[in-house]
């Protein structure tokens, strides 16, 4: 296995979750639709001498996100026709972007490695067929109330090694849309759909392989996993038997945790690719730009350096409680209030990370009710400070050792000198205090 090197890029659609679509005012809620074909009007259903009308809150939402990933926004931008037949596509053509997106050159960074983003671009979302069973006879349905719904793509470079890899980029990217707030990212009602493709490589040629293989509409970060190392296998068995693999587009199979072969891969020039000549080339102006960059919040990895830096937490504390925005919210939310109470010292940020990622009580307390219960708990063992701190001195005095292998790395210690340290006090004293006052002592 050693031999080969999985190379893998990334095809990502997000639904955004603005009030209207594309280039209509029909509604933008395909999954609280009562019934099929309501949100539907001449435009998005491709009627003649319908005209598209750009959504301009979806091009904000658009450059938002490029900025997010720290894209270049382009000054000039178009829409183009991407032609092809099914029968959830009206028109007969996708309204999409071919060689001039809103946003280039951005980047995500995960633990294993850099993952560069391409393009990000903006088209526009199909209706969706439904297969069923009517008077014993098998039909297909076309629901046309999720098409023309604003859909950004995010393509990124050939940058992803392992399955593993794909997995931690797409989980930083969903998180980066939610904090966003620019799109729900629901994988399991198809508001965010993942698509890999997949080759491989001797480990010694640095060329990308002639071929690739694109594994269509994952909606989920562990089947898109568990396809790549499947098709890592596949290929391998391939090549090591003077096969190239076929470049194709395949489906993933969820019961046999495989993928299976559904047509040959189209071209760029098979769309047949052409400016739309109903909708005006788009120019950005610098100060547009810099006003939407102007909106963005502190984003998840600034958070957790700053959760760290700020709160004293450790990196993994940081971000378990940065996952969500509104956990992070929440977390802040409760620091405040403990910072207006006598309890101050006692109550340290640390420890109510932990409550909050071992009980998981932002989901049943308010922060008042949180900090009300830590302060009574609190009360309840409460032991002077300075008698901690004279423990603390004693026990560092005794554990030459452990201070030794702190200093030199070897962070774990501190937990066992937390424990000596209650020892010595027979039981009483918070945890998280003397954590915080140890880290005081030993620099």
């Amino acid at each position: 296995m050693n031999e080969y090197t999985t190379i893998v890029g990334m095809e990502i659609h997000v639904e955004l979750a603005t009030s209207s679509k594309m280039f209509c005012g029909c509604i933008n809620d395909p999954f609280g639709a009562t019934k099929p074909n309501i949100y539907t009007c001449p435009t998005c259903l491709g009627m003649p001498g319908a005209l598209p009308v750009p959504n301009a809150k979806a091009i904000e939402w658009t450059i938002k996100l490029g900025l997010a990933l720290g894209c270049e926004i382009q000054p000039y931008s178009k829409f183009d026709r991407k032609h092809y037949f099914y029968p959830d596509l009206a028109k007969g053509y996708q309204i999409s972007q071919y060689d001039l997106p809103f946003c280039k050159k951005g980047i995500v960074k995960t633990l294993l490695g850099d993952v560069r983003i391409q393009r990000v671009h903006l088209e526009e979302d199909t209706g969706k067929l439904q297969h069923a069973i009517i008077d014993g006879k098998k039909v297909t349905l076309v629901d046309f109330n999720r098409c023309g719904v604003p859909l950004v793509e995010i393509v990124t470079e050939p940058d992803i090694h392992s399955g593993e890899h794909a997995k931690l980029f797409l989980k930083k990217l969903h998180q980066l849309i939610r904090y966003l707030g620019i799109s729900s990212a629901d994988m399991e009602k198809g508001s965010m759909r993942l698509e890999p493709n997949i080759s491989v490589r001797k480990s010694n040629v640095k060329k990308l392989p002639t071929y690739k293989v694109e594994v269509k509409n994952i909606n989920s970060f562990n089947f898109v996993k568990k396809a790549i190392d499947f098709e890592t296998n596949r290929h391998i068995d391939l090549l090591q038997h003077g096969q190239t693999p076929v470049q194709e587009t395949r489906g993933y199979a969820e019961a046999t945790s495989s993928t299976i072969s559904q047509r040959s891969k189209e071209e760029a020039q098979d769309y047949r690719y052409f400016p739309d000549p109903d909708i005006p080339t788009i120019r950005l102006t610098k100060s547009y730009v810099e006003e939407i960059r102007n909106t963005l919040q502190e984003l998840p990895d600034a958070k957790v350096s700053r959760f760290v830096k700020e709160y004293n937490l450790n990196e993994q504390e940081a971000i378990q409680i940065v996952e969500e925005k509104t956990s992070a919210d929440y977390f802040e939310s409760c620091v405040s209030l403990a910072q207006g109470t006598k309890e101050t010292a006692i109550i340290a940020p640390t420890h109510i990370a932990r409550r909050i990622i071992n009980q998981q009580e932002k989901t049943e307390l308010s922060p008042k009710q949180l900090i009300e219960e830590l302060i009574s708990k609190q009360r309840q063992k409460q032991i002077d400070p300075n008698l901690v701190r004279q423990a603390i001195q004693t026990v560092l005095r005794v554990q030459t050792k452990a201070i030794g292998d702190y200093k030199k790395g070897k962070t774990t210690v501190l937990m066992f000198l937390v424990g000596m340290v209650k020892q010595e006090l027979k039981g009483k004293g918070d945890a998280s205090f003397i954590e915080t006052e140890l880290k005081k002592r030993l620099g």
